[in-house]
């Protein structure tokens, strides 16, 4: 018996192109998850700094070189006077609104943050949240046109 014959062949062919609303989930849900590490490490005391690669040129030869860098990650979340978290979600540089006027979730613990972190990733792949992120993509393309 070959070695090719235990395994199930098919015929495929990969997508080239995603439907732009897919495309926006999963920068969204991707951004969510880095959210919710960045939450945990800081629950549990330690420094999230996840890494990318960087282009620079050298200034001594010109040359340029590929680096790695610590990325840069902003906080969802803050406590607000009264001490309670609010947390909103951010597509670029716009704050979604969940409902008219309301663009924040309130929440008292750090393991309701944790979860309700998760509940709006699950959200955002079941398409739930499609409306307010096209309304916030389209805020931002507004913004690049003159």
């Amino acid at each position: 018996m070959t070695v090719l014959s235990k395994l199930k062949l098919v015929s495929s062919k990969k997508e080239r192109n995603i439907s732009p609303i897919v495309a926006r989930r999963n920068k969204l849900a991707a951004k969510i998850e880095e959210q919710l590490l960045f939450a945990t490490a800081q629950r549990n005391g330690e420094i999230y700094a996840p890494k990318r690669l960087k282009n620079v040129t050298d200034k001594v030869t010109g040359e340029r070189k590929t680096v790695e860098a610590t990325k840069r990650i902003k906080e969802w979340y803050w406590t607000n006077s009264t001490g309670k978290i609010h947390l909103s979600i951010r597509y670029g540089s716009k704050t979604l609104e969940f409902a008219k006027g309301k663009n924040a979730i309130e929440l008292s613990t750090g393991d309701e943050l944790l979860s309700t972190l998760a509940t709006l990733k699950e959200a955002v792949i079941a398409g739930e949240l499609d409306e307010a992120i096209s309304q916030a993509s389209e805020k931002l393309k507004a913004g690049f046109s003159k």
